[in-house]
């Protein structure tokens, strides 16, 4: 029932606020059938004539609404971002999103950012892997000394961004923020999310850090395990 108020909803905003648009999409976890009491509306709009792309926040009809403006050529400069980054936020709105507006260029452009769903962000060269390893051991060392709990706290939310793109990176998967951390991992390998999630877990919980610091090494050890000695930028 809330996904067809949404779709009502957001056909109505393109109407009111952008008559003139050549497209529209509405995208973001209402149609995925995940939407929650506070999830808003993503929208994305086409338009043929348009200096720059931009992004704007407001509520229509009482629905909070992401509104994601782009011409028909802009999208790719963020698509190319999103590949160098590792989290495709445009490909996968556009992608999965229900058309509001329809045009000639829009399947091209939905059958575009599903090809470069389906073939991930690339693999890390060595060099960055290095660098990655180097700094992930880094924190998991701070973590592992650290004895004041508030500390503790942050540091933990720091590793975990950080072993999690090592995990998925390293294996030429798309990475996430926030929820879709656990969401991307459990893409991957839903298993390995599982046990990501408990490790965690048990440290926030129960102060246990001997889950953490074994995943960590686990995941470390097929790229030559913990990096300090001998690394260095610059040199």
């Amino acid at each position: 029932m809330k996904a067809m108020a949404a779709l009502e909803t957001a056909k109505k905003f393109i109407e009111v606020q952008f008559p003139d648009c050549d497209a529209a999409l509405l995208a973001g976890s209402v149609t995925r059938g995940e939407e929650t009491a506070t999830s808003d509306l993503d929208i994305i709009i086409f338009k043929g004539e348009l200096s720059s792309a931009y992004r704007e926040s407001l509520f229509f009809d009482e629905w909070p609404i992401e509104v994601f403006v782009h011409s028909f050529t802009s999208f790719q400069s963020f698509f190319k971002s999103d590949r160098e980054r590792g989290r495709p936020s445009l490909q996968k709105m556009i992608s999965e999103g229900i058309v509001l507006r329809d045009h000639e260029k829009l399947n091209s452009i939905k059958n575009e950012a599903s090809k470069q769903l389906e073939a991930g962000p690339g693999k890390w060269d060595d060099k960055t892997i290095q660098l990655k390893r180097y700094f992930l051991s880094d924190v998991l060392e701070d973590f592992i000394g650290c004895q004041n709990r508030s500390e503790g706290i942050f540091i933990a939310g720091r590793l975990a961004e950080l072993l999690h793109e090592f995990i998925l990176r390293t294996h030429n998967q798309w990475t996430g923020e926030s929820k879709w951390i656990y969401r991307a991992l459990r893409n991957f390998d839903e298993e390995l999310a599982g046990v990501f999630a408990k490790a965690f877990d048990d440290y926030y919980t129960l102060g246990n850090k001997s889950g953490v610091v074994k995943l960590t090494d686990k995941v470390l050890a097929p790229f030559g395990g913990r990096l300090f000695e001998g690394f260095s930028v610059g040199k």
